[in-house]
């Protein structure tokens, strides 16, 4: 359905597409697709991709809009053996006879030493 040039009529569109209580506030992408399968208008996508960036709640909720965690830090590196140690565990395995369903995996961080031991989940 090709939309004629009124402003009021796409602005409604727009709304409804993306702040009705039926949608889900996509982002302008995804409403640009959902959106072409059933209407067109010349500048369409930019005018999504504009009412998106000034919808508040997009802007307050959705992840990219949150600020970064920061860089990464490395580990030290420890003086002695088993001074410092990394642990992991292993689940959903298959049960033994001795009824263990996972395993406790602890590594030395200096000499990268591993000692696997099994537990029940």
């Amino acid at each position: 359905l090709c939309v004629p040039n009124d402003a009021s009529l796409r602005e409604a569109l727009l709304t409804e597409a993306h702040s009705s209580p039926f949608s889900v506030h996509l982002d302008s992408t995804k409403m640009y697709h959902d959106l072409k399968q059933h209407f067109w208008w010349s500048g369409m996508k930019r005018d999504v991709a504009t009412f998106v960036s000034r919808c508040l709640i997009c802007q307050q909720v959705k992840i990219e809009h949150q600020r970064a965690s920061g860089l990464l830090q490395p580990l030290d590196i420890p003086v002695w053996k088993w001074d410092k140690i990394s642990t992991n565990f292993v689940t959903g395995l298959p049960r033994t006879q001795r009824r263990h369903d996972a395993i406790w995996v602890v590594v030395d961080r200096l000499t990268k030493s591993a000692h696997f031991l099994p537990i029940r989940k």
